[in-house]
């Protein structure tokens, strides 16, 4: 059995006590050692040369009811026990000198006694493991009220299967939360949401959203301010700008107020955006669109919290968290002179690319599903694909060739499309086809073109199965053999660089065993 040594402060109120009425009190630095199932061989009790009186008042009277109990009156001087940095720098010190015997003995660290600060130091400490040890609290009250009750804390919550089980529920139903209850199948856009996840609940510091057109940002800062506020981290409003919107001194005024009379026009007093987002959160999309002027005045306006409406000379404060979101890359505007390489500096701390539609083709068929469900949410009519239609479409969304230009608006417009159009509420692949032809024609362009290169040759399924390198590599491939009057003249002028070091060559059979990896025969490109 080991030794139970416990470390802890006299309290110079609850300890205290004179004559025989002091046995009537409860004390707790006393009392812990009058508990019959906790003998304690060890006390460390620290206390300064004011209560040293005391401290061996309290000593002698645990002799009296713990003679087991050996008490070591330590000298622990503070000049300020409420000073934290003090207070900790104390203790600090006391755990890196005193010599633990953690195979010899059990620590409990009595954190009853002591001011508040105290308390929550030697806490911080132990769940360090400075303190090799666990908490220890005493209470009066229970069936006998002077020895009172004591409960022992382990702080490895590994341990504590409830609150480790809380505490993953709450953070998987946080990431859930920022995907819009989305199961995405992404590995790279899960990690990139776990790691947003983390600084959005522990930083206050701006946040950069970066990605294609359609590709989230706008709703996944929505989501970030509505996670903040229902940890009680925000209280003001969301207020969203798109900075491709506004222009000159329409800027100027949008984002930091004017006062009436700055401008022609200029009727009233307005509050600006800036101002509108006071301890809330502001999120600027496009940022990039924002003239130099303005910049500098939203660079001041993050750092300092301040800011001058336009025409007036009083400074007006806004304490807001900034999120911008940009398609384009600030690094080459900043070396083009039209975005400041300071304001960039500010809000790139925590910056985060978010994929394009193309990039996650896992995530059609949850998506597909999400924007189902919003549908029926809005028209309050269920829409459903029977699995022809759904085949097809994921088959198509998930080729190489489908473009989604712009992300998942487009995906979001198709889903809109089809389910107003579908009879009875059931989508059907022939719905699904024309839904196809109009993205296709809508994206127009020379992936048009590729598409018709191998549509007849291969099946959906085939081509949806290819890698984005072979499905170039084999598109060109085809379209120099259309244009040879034969298989040997295809084969010359696809392999003219790596003919010449081979000693026999065989351009024809080397170009027909290429095209029938894909099942393709060298009759159906003459065709």
């Amino acid at each position: 059995m080991k030794k139970v040594v416990v470390l802890g402060f006299i309290g110079p109120q609850l300890d205290s006590g004179a004559g025989a009425a002091r046995w009537s009190k409860w004390r707790p630095s006393v009392a812990l050692c009058q508990h019959e199932d906790l003998v304690v061989h060890r006390f460390e009790l620290l206390t300064s040369k004011k209560y040293e009186k005391l401290a061996h008042q309290v000593a002698a009277d645990i002799a009296t009811v713990s003679p087991e109990t050996t008490v070591n009156i330590r000298d622990f001087e503070l000049q300020n026990p409420w000073d934290f940095e003090e207070v900790y720098a104390a203790l600090h010190d006391l755990a890196r000198t005193y010599t633990f015997d953690p195979e010899q003995e059990e620590y409990l660290v009595h954190i009853t006694t002591g001011t508040h600060v105290v308390q929550i130091c030697l806490f911080l400490l132990t769940e360090s493991r400075h303190f090799p040890g666990r908490l220890l609290q005493t209470s009066p009250g229970g069936q006998n009220p002077v020895p009172g009750t004591y409960s022992i804390v382990d702080l490895d919550l590994s341990r504590y299967d409830r609150l480790a089980s809380r505490f993953h529920a709450e953070r998987d139903e946080a990431l859930s939360f920022l995907k819009s209850g989305i199961e995405t199948r992404n590995e790279r856009f899960n990690r990139l949401i776990d790691r947003i996840e983390q600084v959005a609940i522990h930083s206050r510091e701006p946040l950069l959203l970066t990605g294609p057109t359609g590709a989230g940002k706008s709703r996944l800062a929505r989501r970030i301010y509505e996670l903040k506020k229902s940890r009680h981290q925000i209280e003001g409003d969301f207020v969203e700008v798109n900075c491709a919107t506004i222009r000159g001194e329409g800027a100027m005024s949008a984002l930091f107020g004017h006062v009436r009379g700055s401008f022609t026009g200029a009727m009233r007093d307005r509050p600006g955006h800036l101002r509108a987002a006071h301890r809330g959160l502001l999120f600027l999309d496009e940022i990039g669109e924002l003239g130099l002027e303005e910049q500098a005045m939203l660079l001041r306006a993050v750092e300092e919290k301040v800011f001058f409406p336009l025409g007036s000379d009083r400074e007006v404060r806004s304490d807001f968290l900034l999120i911008a979101g940009t398609n384009r890359d600030l690094g080459e505007m900043v070396r083009e002179r039209r975005f400041r390489d300071d304001l960039l500096a500010r809000v790139n701390l925590w910056t985060f690319q978010l994929p394009g539609l193309r990039e996650r083709p896992e995530d059609i068929e949850p998506n597909l599903n999400f924007e189902l469900e919003q549908f029926a949410r809005r028209n309050g009519a269920r829409v459903t694909l029977n699995k022809e239609a759904r085949d097809r479409f994921l088959r198509f969304a998930s080729a190489g060739d489908a473009e989604w230009r712009a992300n998942f608006r487009d995906l979001n417009g198709a889903v809109v499309r089809m389910a107003t159009l579908a009879r009875g509420g059931r989508i059907t692949a022939e719905d699904v086809e024309e839904e196809i032809a109009r993205l296709r024609a809508s994206w127009g362009g020379t992936e048009g073109v590729r598409v018709s290169v191998l549509a007849g040759l291969m099946d959906e399924e085939a081509l949806a199965a290819l890698d984005p390198f072979d499905r170039v590599q084999l598109e060109h491939v085809v379209e120099v053999s259309r244009r040879a009057r034969s298989l040997s003249d295809a084969g010359r002028a696809l392999f003219i660089a790596s003919r010449q070091k081979r000693k026999s060559v065989n351009d024809a059979d080397r170009l027909r065993k290429y095209l029938g990896r894909f099942g393709i025969e060298w009759s159906a490109l003459q065709r």
